[in-house]
Protein backbone atom coordinates (compact mmCIF):
# COMPACT_ATOMS: atom_id res chain seq x y z
CA UNK A 1 0.00 0.00 0.00
CA UNK A 2 1.53 3.31 -1.08
CA UNK A 3 0.21 6.76 -0.33
CA UNK A 4 0.48 9.33 2.42
CA UNK A 5 1.09 9.27 6.17
CA UNK A 6 -0.57 12.14 8.02
CA UNK A 7 1.17 12.67 11.37
CA UNK A 8 -0.47 14.95 13.94
CA UNK A 9 2.38 16.48 15.95
CA UNK A 10 2.13 18.40 19.25
CA UNK A 11 5.77 19.40 19.84
CA UNK A 12 8.44 19.53 17.16
CA UNK A 13 10.89 17.06 18.72
CA UNK A 14 8.28 14.34 19.34
CA UNK A 15 7.98 13.43 15.68
CA UNK A 16 7.94 10.10 13.84
CA UNK A 17 11.54 9.48 14.87
CA UNK A 18 12.89 6.17 13.62
CA UNK A 19 9.60 5.43 11.86
CA UNK A 20 10.07 8.24 9.32
CA UNK A 21 12.86 6.62 7.25
CA UNK A 22 10.93 3.34 7.19
CA UNK A 23 7.86 5.09 5.80
CA UNK A 24 9.96 6.76 3.11
CA UNK A 25 11.57 3.47 2.13
CA UNK A 26 8.10 1.92 1.93
CA UNK A 27 6.88 4.53 -0.54
CA UNK A 28 4.80 6.45 1.99
CA UNK A 29 5.03 10.25 1.90
CA UNK A 30 4.95 11.85 5.34
CA UNK A 31 3.02 15.05 6.00
CA UNK A 32 2.95 16.70 9.43
CA UNK A 33 0.00 18.59 10.84
CA UNK A 34 1.05 20.71 13.84
CA UNK A 35 -1.78 20.73 16.37
CA UNK A 36 -2.32 24.16 17.91
CA UNK A 37 -0.72 25.80 14.87
CA UNK A 38 -2.37 24.29 11.80
CA UNK A 39 -6.14 24.39 11.48
CA UNK A 40 -7.70 21.01 12.24
CA UNK A 41 -11.24 21.81 11.10
CA UNK A 42 -11.93 20.55 7.60
CA UNK A 43 -8.81 18.36 7.39
CA UNK A 44 -9.28 15.33 5.14
CA UNK A 45 -8.53 12.61 7.66
CA UNK A 46 -9.92 9.71 5.60
CA UNK A 47 -7.81 9.71 2.44
CA UNK A 48 -4.31 9.19 3.98
CA UNK A 49 -3.10 5.61 3.99
CA UNK A 50 -2.23 6.06 7.67
CA UNK A 51 -2.87 8.66 10.36
CA UNK A 52 -0.42 8.80 13.29
CA UNK A 53 -1.25 10.83 16.40
CA UNK A 54 2.00 11.65 18.20
CA UNK A 55 2.99 12.50 21.77
CA UNK A 56 3.12 15.72 23.74
CA UNK A 57 3.24 17.12 27.29
CA UNK A 58 -0.42 18.14 27.68
CA UNK A 59 -3.33 16.05 28.93
CA UNK A 60 -5.86 14.47 26.58
CA UNK A 61 -8.56 15.78 28.94
CA UNK A 62 -7.35 19.40 28.94
CA UNK A 63 -9.55 20.71 26.13
CA UNK A 64 -10.71 23.60 28.36
CA UNK A 65 -7.10 24.80 28.37
CA UNK A 66 -6.26 23.67 24.81
CA UNK A 67 -9.45 24.02 22.74
CA UNK A 68 -7.83 22.56 19.60
CA UNK A 69 -8.11 19.16 21.29
CA UNK A 70 -11.86 19.17 20.55
CA UNK A 71 -11.14 19.38 16.82
CA UNK A 72 -8.38 16.80 17.10
CA UNK A 73 -10.70 14.37 18.90
CA UNK A 74 -13.26 14.87 16.13
CA UNK A 75 -10.63 13.94 13.51
CA UNK A 76 -9.70 10.84 15.49
CA UNK A 77 -13.35 9.79 15.86
CA UNK A 78 -13.90 10.21 12.12
CA UNK A 79 -10.88 8.03 11.36
CA UNK A 80 -12.01 5.39 13.86
CA UNK A 81 -15.56 5.40 12.52
CA UNK A 82 -14.21 4.80 9.02
CA UNK A 83 -12.10 1.85 10.17
CA UNK A 84 -9.00 3.31 8.50
CA UNK A 85 -5.44 2.58 9.78
CA UNK A 86 -4.66 4.66 12.86
CA UNK A 87 -1.58 4.64 15.09
CA UNK A 88 -1.36 6.49 18.41
CA UNK A 89 1.74 7.16 20.51
CA UNK A 90 1.68 8.47 24.12
CA UNK A 91 -0.69 11.48 24.04
CA UNK A 92 -1.94 10.03 20.76
CA UNK A 93 -2.91 6.78 22.49
CA UNK A 94 -4.63 8.75 25.25
CA UNK A 95 -6.60 10.77 22.70
CA UNK A 96 -7.66 7.60 20.89
CA UNK A 97 -8.78 6.12 24.20
CA UNK A 98 -10.77 9.26 24.98
CA UNK A 99 -12.29 9.30 21.50
CA UNK A 100 -13.47 5.75 22.20
CA UNK A 101 -15.17 6.88 25.41
CA UNK A 102 -12.53 5.74 27.91
CA UNK A 103 -11.37 7.80 30.87
CA UNK A 104 -7.92 9.46 30.72
CA UNK A 105 -6.43 10.65 34.01
CA UNK A 106 -3.20 11.12 36.00
CA UNK A 107 -1.55 7.76 36.62
CA UNK A 108 -0.32 6.39 39.93
CA UNK A 109 3.28 7.21 39.03
CA UNK A 110 5.29 9.12 36.47
CA UNK A 111 7.18 6.78 34.14
CA UNK A 112 10.23 8.40 32.57
CA UNK A 113 13.03 6.05 31.55
CA UNK A 114 13.79 2.73 29.96
CA UNK A 115 12.00 -0.50 30.90
CA UNK A 116 10.86 -3.58 29.03
CA UNK A 117 7.23 -4.34 28.21
CA UNK A 118 5.35 -7.36 29.49
CA UNK A 119 3.14 -8.63 26.69
CA UNK A 120 -0.25 -10.21 27.16
CA UNK A 121 -1.13 -13.41 25.33
CA UNK A 122 -2.79 -11.26 22.66
CA UNK A 123 0.33 -9.10 22.48
CA UNK A 124 2.58 -12.10 21.93
CA UNK A 125 0.34 -13.15 19.03
CA UNK A 126 0.48 -9.66 17.49
CA UNK A 127 3.15 -7.51 15.79
CA UNK A 128 4.14 -6.42 19.32
CA UNK A 129 5.90 -9.77 19.73
CA UNK A 130 8.98 -7.91 18.42
CA UNK A 131 8.78 -5.55 21.42
CA UNK A 132 8.72 -8.17 24.17
CA UNK A 133 10.81 -7.14 27.17
CA UNK A 134 13.08 -10.11 26.60
CA UNK A 135 14.07 -8.65 23.23
CA UNK A 136 14.33 -4.92 23.87
CA UNK A 137 13.86 -2.21 26.44
CA UNK A 138 11.36 0.60 25.78
CA UNK A 139 11.35 4.34 26.43
CA UNK A 140 8.54 5.51 28.72
CA UNK A 141 7.69 9.18 29.20
CA UNK A 142 4.27 9.85 30.70
CA UNK A 143 2.34 10.76 33.82
CA UNK A 144 -1.19 10.13 32.58
CA UNK A 145 -2.87 6.83 31.85
CA UNK A 146 -6.26 5.64 30.61
CA UNK A 147 -8.82 2.90 31.03
CA UNK A 148 -8.92 0.24 28.34
CA UNK A 149 -11.61 1.31 25.83
CA UNK A 150 -14.63 -0.92 25.27
CA UNK A 151 -13.87 -3.43 22.54
CA UNK A 152 -10.11 -2.89 22.70
CA UNK A 153 -7.57 -5.60 23.46
CA UNK A 154 -4.71 -4.97 25.91
CA UNK A 155 -1.37 -5.94 24.36
CA UNK A 156 1.29 -4.82 26.85
CA UNK A 157 1.80 -3.56 30.39
CA UNK A 158 4.44 -2.42 32.87
CA UNK A 159 4.14 -2.63 36.68
CA UNK A 160 3.18 1.05 36.90
CA UNK A 161 0.91 1.15 33.85
CA UNK A 162 -1.55 -1.61 32.94
CA UNK A 163 -2.36 -0.25 29.50
CA UNK A 164 0.92 0.26 27.65
CA UNK A 165 -0.51 -0.81 24.30
CA UNK A 166 -3.87 -1.80 22.90
CA UNK A 167 -5.47 -2.67 19.60
CA UNK A 168 -8.98 -1.99 18.36
CA UNK A 169 -9.72 -4.41 15.57
CA UNK A 170 -6.97 -4.77 13.00
CA UNK A 171 -6.83 -1.08 12.03
CA UNK A 172 -6.03 0.75 15.27
CA UNK A 173 -2.88 0.37 17.38
CA UNK A 174 -2.04 2.58 20.35
CA UNK A 175 1.14 2.81 22.46
CA UNK A 176 1.42 4.62 25.79
CA UNK A 177 5.21 4.19 25.44
CA UNK A 178 7.58 5.46 22.71
CA UNK A 179 8.66 2.76 20.23
CA UNK A 180 9.31 5.48 17.65
CA UNK A 181 12.02 7.31 19.59
CA UNK A 182 15.27 8.03 17.75
CA UNK A 183 17.75 7.69 20.60
CA UNK A 184 20.39 9.67 18.70
CA UNK A 185 18.11 12.71 19.08
CA UNK A 186 17.27 12.25 22.75
CA UNK A 187 18.96 15.51 23.68
CA UNK A 188 16.09 17.43 22.08
CA UNK A 189 13.71 15.64 24.45
CA UNK A 190 15.89 16.50 27.43
CA UNK A 191 15.88 20.17 26.44
CA UNK A 192 12.19 20.30 25.54
CA UNK A 193 11.10 18.57 28.75
CA UNK A 194 13.67 20.25 31.03
CA UNK A 195 11.09 21.57 33.52
CA UNK A 196 9.31 18.23 33.85
CA UNK A 197 12.59 16.36 34.28
CA UNK A 198 13.76 18.77 36.97
CA UNK A 199 10.39 18.63 38.76
CA UNK A 200 10.60 14.84 39.01
CA UNK A 201 14.35 14.83 39.76
CA UNK A 202 15.11 12.59 36.78
CA UNK A 203 18.73 11.57 36.31
CA UNK A 204 19.67 12.91 32.86
CA UNK A 205 22.96 11.02 32.81
CA UNK A 206 21.08 7.77 33.36
CA UNK A 207 18.63 8.59 30.55
CA UNK A 208 21.53 9.29 28.18
CA UNK A 209 23.35 6.13 29.27
CA UNK A 210 20.28 3.94 28.82
CA UNK A 211 19.47 5.49 25.45
CA UNK A 212 22.97 4.60 24.29
CA UNK A 213 22.58 1.09 25.66
CA UNK A 214 19.08 0.30 24.35
CA UNK A 215 18.30 2.77 21.58
CA UNK A 216 19.59 0.88 18.56
CA UNK A 217 18.06 -2.40 19.66
CA UNK A 218 14.70 -0.67 20.20
CA UNK A 219 14.92 0.87 16.73
CA UNK A 220 15.46 -2.54 15.14
CA UNK A 221 12.66 -4.23 17.07
CA UNK A 222 10.23 -1.33 16.68
CA UNK A 223 10.67 -1.36 12.91
CA UNK A 224 9.96 -5.10 12.91
CA UNK A 225 6.75 -4.36 14.80
CA UNK A 226 5.79 -1.52 12.47
CA UNK A 227 6.50 -3.59 9.35
CA UNK A 228 4.42 -6.51 10.62
CA UNK A 229 1.50 -4.25 11.57
CA UNK A 230 1.65 -2.39 8.25
CA UNK A 231 1.67 -5.70 6.37
CA UNK A 232 -1.62 -6.49 8.11
CA UNK A 233 -3.05 -3.15 6.94
CA UNK A 234 -1.96 -3.81 3.37
CA UNK A 235 -3.62 -7.24 3.48
CA UNK A 236 -7.02 -5.77 4.39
Amino acid sequence: MSGRVLAIRHVQFEDLGSFAPWFAQSGLQVEYLDAGVDALIGVDVLSPALVVVLGGPIGAYQDALYPFLRDELALIRARLDAGRPLLGICLGAQLIARALGARVYPGPAVEIGWQGLTLTEAGRASPLAALDGGLTSMLHWHGDTFDLPDGAVRLASTPACANQAFALGAHCLAFQCHPEVDSTRLEAWLIGHASELAHHDIDLAALRRDAGMHGERLRQQALQCLAAWWAQQCAQ
